[in-house]
């Protein structure tokens, strides 16, 4: 039987960033499945705090090269690749000069939050399910960590749904206690539109909060993950009554089984 394909979607991953409850799970967590007998593929953005010469990063020539336009402004898609040699699995990361060279990840040194954080989650997904493209890989589940790849349901379930490689693709959406205080910039939802995109799509996110995002993410997953211990309440009233297969809450003894156990689940 051919092995289940699984893509890790994650906004943090350790070593490369500090660890964290989402940077240690994204980090295990495809290990853990790769070692239950699925294959993986795991991508992450390349911000400008990650250590290139320490974690070995280079660049993959024959997946860069593309330009994604948002906002009627070209932007180079970057594709390296880093080895994490004692779980035998490769991350690949998201690069772009505009968006991820600063040394900070979502607010400056002051603690603002970055203005073009959104025009950042659009690259950053649509760079992913680009690149998997260029890889002719087909996932049978993609697994999204943190708002910042809260896109990839909407993409998934309405812009790239002909695609012949994600169109059986399942999407399992994990919630983490990640929120961002300032609502994303106000034309997000016209910078978001792609392909077969419509406003009704978008209309939870007239109003671009991190409530609003997420529930927008929930809205098109398959199934719903609570990642942190204590998430914002609106979003679990969100899930409740969205009536999706919901997964609570995991202790680090239990949640790559119980993560492997939803996947067959929604599989």
């Amino acid at each position: 039987m051919e092995k289940k394909k699984v893509l890790f979607i994650s906004s943090e991953i350790t070593p490369y960033l500090p660890e964290t409850e989402m940077s240690k799970k994204s980090r295990y967590l495809p290990q853990g499945i790769q070692e239950r007998g699925k294959e993986i593929r795991t991508f992450m953005p390349r911000y400008g705090s990650v250590n290139e010469r320490r974690n070995q990063l280079h660049e993959v020539i024959r997946l860069s090269g593309m330009n994604l336009i948002i906002d009627d402004t070209d932007h180079p898609l970057i594709i390296k690749v880093a080895s994490i040699q004692s779980a035998r699995m490769q991350v690949y990361f998201i690069d772009n000069e505009d968006y991820f060279q600063r040394k900070h990840i979502f607010k400056d040194a002051k603690g603002n939050e970055f203005a073009d954080n959104d025009e950042r989650a659009i690259f950053f997904a649509r760079g992913v399910l680009e690149t998997v493209i260029k890889l002719r890989w087909a996932p049978d589940l993609i697994h999204c960590q943190g708002w910042l790849t809260s896109l990839v349901p909407l993409y998934i379930k309405k812009a790239y749904n002909d695609d012949p490689l994600f169109v059986n693709s399942k999407v399992v959406y994990s919630v983490y206690n990640d929120d961002f205080k300032k609502p994303l910039d106000a034309t997000f939802r016209t910078k978001l539109k792609m392909n077969n995109i419509t406003n009704d799509d978008t209309e939870l996110v007239d109003d671009p909060s991190y409530v609003n995002l997420s529930n927008m993410a929930i809205q098109y997953s398959d199934a719903i993950i609570q990642g942190s211990p204590k998430i914002n309440s609106e979003i679990t009233e969100f899930i409740q009554s969205s009536g999706k297969l919901f997964l609570d809450y995991q202790p680090e003894h239990t949640y790559i089984d119980a993560y492997n156990d939803l996947y067959d689940k929604v599989l």
